[in-house]
């Protein structure tokens, strides 16, 4: 395993925060008819308040550098921060299949859930998948999200203890 892939926890994500789900299907649909990618990341759940371990997709990196057209998303994986918090992915299908294409499961083995959201960009309208491509559930949940400063709110000792 490299270093990009250490950096996706595999820690047990219970769910996404509804804020961020809703902020997804905004982005999805505000960038249509061109594909929408981003990069998931998680908070542990008790700095949420949630008395569970865990983490909880809270929010959405977006690449600068990404090109997106109606039938694909690139990444430049130079431009992907080192994320000691990625878990996954998400990216929108304009053409509102939501199943993973083959080009989509290439890039499914860089974290543990793949969220595809799909035209018409409803609540309905998105499936979490694992790594293997294969469904799997994704809870929304209800929480206050953390304050924007917290993004950056790790120091180069969490970093090392993620690595280890």
């Amino acid at each position: 395993m490299g270093l990009f892939d250490a950096l996706f926890r595999s820690s047990s994500i219970l769910g996404i925060a509804e804020e961020t789900l809703e902020f997804a299907l905004e982005s999805s649909e505000a960038a249509h008819p061109d594909e929408y990618m981003g990069f998931l990341r998680g908070t542990e759940a008790d700095r949420l308040g949630l008395d569970r371990d865990g983490l909880v997709i809270t929010d959405i990196l977006v690449i600068p550098g990404t090109e997106s057209n109606s039938v694909s998303a690139t990444v430049k994986t130079s431009q992907i921060p080192n994320d000691v918090k990625a878990l996954g992915s998400v990216h929108s299908h304009p053409n509102g299949v939501i199943s993973p294409s083959s080009a989509d499961l290439e890039t499914f083995g860089r974290g543990s859930v793949h969220i595809i959201i799909g035209a018409p960009y409803r609540r309905s309208d998105w499936e979490a998948f694992d790594s293997g491509g294969e469904p799997t559930r994704l809870n929304v949940i209800d929480v206050e999200l953390p304050e924007t400063e917290d993004f950056f709110d790790f120091t180069q000792a969490d970093i090392d203890d993620e690595l280890r």
